[in-house]
């Protein structure tokens, strides 16, 4: 499509930004081209809660006046960015795709949308997600599940499945989640585009509503590495409203993308946990052979304790969730169910406020903290998420980065798992371990499998080494089955 100068719509972020700062093409038309994306698809996408068509038309038009003046409008300039309703927006409704938060609108911005505007970006809507990012399918919302835009009978994943089908829609290029134990690297995975866990710290995480604080990270999706990396340049370094926020500069991803990988050490974890599918594991064995050809070095590393990581998370993200959700009482946020004295006000509020996978994860945390339990549950899970931290850096002794699929299975069809949480919960095996590090990790396109659809590919690396792992992410974008 072109606008109205004729000029065709760049696809990625990166050309659209370039464009719009030369004058080439105008944010107005690169709104309105996906504007008539989400009215032609979003009926049967879901993607999102919110789209803010008006006020993302008044920032298109704010961006091109500047660019016409000679202003510097950003690395980001009209760049259309869809936010996972779960951060918040002044003046625009938060709701964590929860009844609890009905009618709450935030007095603040997010730091990460802040940064986006600063940027030059439009933000361009809301996205679905799991309630309170609680869930790997999208289909625990409020609002209804969300699609796969590659086969709408299927899950998108989760929890920030929103965001995932938004950007592989086409109907935002850039879009932001939170992963909590994998919420933007299985989604990426099932929708077929780059999505980045950044490392713990890396991002601000202030005005992200918490799920567990000792695990939630912001990070971006995004159709290429580059773009996913432009994004990620935008929104980290240090905030000092954010007590977990590292103090260091914005991350310098982007020259490092043309680098290759001829000399860096790829790990293959040899005592990887069992489940993932034979057509997922065909394409990680495919990956190392790609990655030999391009001069990398694969060394076999053992994880131990990554086995662990699945039970150790289950105790620990619903102990801080539990916490973290207590302020919604019908008091001060929201959702209020009126009742005779204020203890049935509160429980009847958040019985009718919550669905079913929030209140079975806060009365799993409550128990895990409750007296004569929490050394047993809650207190063995710290010890373990210490030995999985452990082993992780002895492998990263041995190698640069390791080398895992993001999700077991290719997406699966809407309503197969929602009976069976723990088959549900199996979805995180592999992406959980890395929250419970805070080391970075992404997941990358790389072929197909059954059916078709798109396998994901998770690039892990340590702390504060996003450059190695976009390094290897680039790598096998450039070599990925066609």
């Amino acid at each position: 499509m072109s606008d109205t100068t004729g000029a065709p719509i760049p696809v990625s972020a990166g050309d659209i930004a370039w464009n719009v700062r030369n004058g080439i093409v105008s944010a107005v038309d690169v709104l309105e081209y996906h504007l008539a994306e989400i009215e032609r698809r979003e009926p049967e996408i879901h993607a999102f809660n919110l789209v803010l068509a008006d006020a993302a038309r008044a920032r298109a038009a704010e961006i091109d006046a500047g660019a016409a003046a000679g202003d510097d409008m950003g690395p980001l300039a009209g760049v259309p960015v869809a936010l996972k309703d779960n951060m918040c927006t002044r003046g625009i409704p938060t709701t964590c795709s929860s009844r609890i938060l009905d009618g709450w609108t935030p007095p603040y911005d997010a730091t990460v949308v802040s940064r986006l505007r600063d940027a030059g970006a439009v933000i361009i809507g809301k996205t679905n997600l799991d309630e309170f990012a609680m869930g790997s399918s999208t289909e625990n919302s409020a609002f209804g599940a969300t699609r796969n835009p590659h086969d709408t009978n299927r899950v998108p994943g989760g929890s920030s499945g929103g965001s995932a089908a938004a950007v592989a829609a086409g109907f935002a290029p850039l879009s932001l989640g939170s992963d909590t134990g994998g919420s933007i690297r299985q989604p990426a995975a099932l929708c077929g585009v780059v999505g980045v866990k950044p490392t713990y710290g890396a991002v601000s995480r202030l005005g992200l509503v918490a799920f567990a604080s000792s695990l939630d990270q912001i990070g971006p999706f995004a159709n290429s590495v580059a773009d996913a990396a432009l994004g990620l340049e935008a929104i980290s370094g240090h905030d000092p409203g954010d007590s977990t926020s590292i103090d260091s500069g914005p991350l310098q991803l982007g020259n490092e993308l043309d680098w290759g990988v001829a000399g860096l050490r790829v790990g293959r974890i040899t005592d990887l946990p069992e489940g993932a599918s034979p057509d997922v594991v065909a394409r990680l064995e495919e990956s190392f052979d790609a990655l030999r050809d391009a001069g990398a070095e694969i060394v076999d590393v053992q994880v131990p304790a990554f086995t662990y990581g699945l039970t150790a998370y289950y105790l620990i993200a619903p102990a801080e969730a539990s916490s973290n959700l207590a302020r919604y009482d019908g008091v001060r946020f929201g959702h209020r169910v009126e009742a005779a004295d204020t203890n049935a006000m509160y429980m009847a509020t958040r019985t009718d406020g919550f669905g079913a996978e929030v209140k079975r994860r806060i009365m799993l945390g409550t128990y895990a903290l409750s007296a004569g339990y929490y050394d047993a549950y809650y207190g063995r899970a710290l010890k373990v998420r210490r030995r999985i931290a452990a082993d992780f850096a002895a492998a990263y002794e041995r190698a640069d980065v390791l080398l895992t699929p993001a999700s077991p299975t290719v997406a699966f069809r809407l309503g197969d798992k929602t009976a069976d949480p723990m088959s549900m919960y199996l979805c995180d095996t592999y992406t959980i371990p890395s929250n419970l590090t805070g080391d970075p990790g992404m997941s990358v396109p790389f072929g197909t499998g059954d059916d078709g659809l798109p396998v994901g590919l998770q690039v892990l690396a340590p702390a504060l080494h996003e450059g190695v792992m976009f390094r290897t992410a680039a790598e096998l974008e450039r070599r990925a089955p066609k």
